[in-house]
């Protein structure tokens, strides 16, 4: 792109497309038992404020994909999807199967459950 100009529509989507893949590659390194915000994903993909551009990415995810999705909740700790629906039933399973605790507010038991990259 030349200086000055505005990014055609084949430059958008190809920057989306390295955004989305970035923030997959950190989903896909969330250890099995850990959970990371949205918010946390962004950063470690090297977008600054960019909690909507995962939710945007997990959105996207092929349905067959082996990118565990379900490992990002929100910042407060919760899953995301509201409580009671076909995919919070799906992730808090898979949380669970994985040894993940919720206390009786729906929130992640522990800090030790949360991963931050390290």
């Amino acid at each position: 792109m030349a200086s000055g100009t505005r990014p055609s529509a084949a430059e958008k989507a190809q920057a989306a497309e390295e955004r989305r893949q970035r923030i997959w590659q950190v989903i896909h390194a969330i250890p099995s038992g850990r959970v990371c915000s949205y918010g946390m994903v962004a950063r470690l993909a090297g977008l600054a404020n960019g909690a909507r551009q995962t939710a945007w990415a997990l959105r996207h995810l092929p349905r067959d994909t082996k990118i565990p999705w379900f490992r990002v909740i929100n910042s407060q700790g919760k899953i995301a999807m509201p409580e009671g629906s076909r995919g919070y039933r799906e992730q808090r399973r898979r949380l669970k199967a994985e040894g993940v605790t919720f206390n009786d507010s729906g929130r992640i038991s522990s800090r030790s459950f949360w991963w931050e990259g390290d």
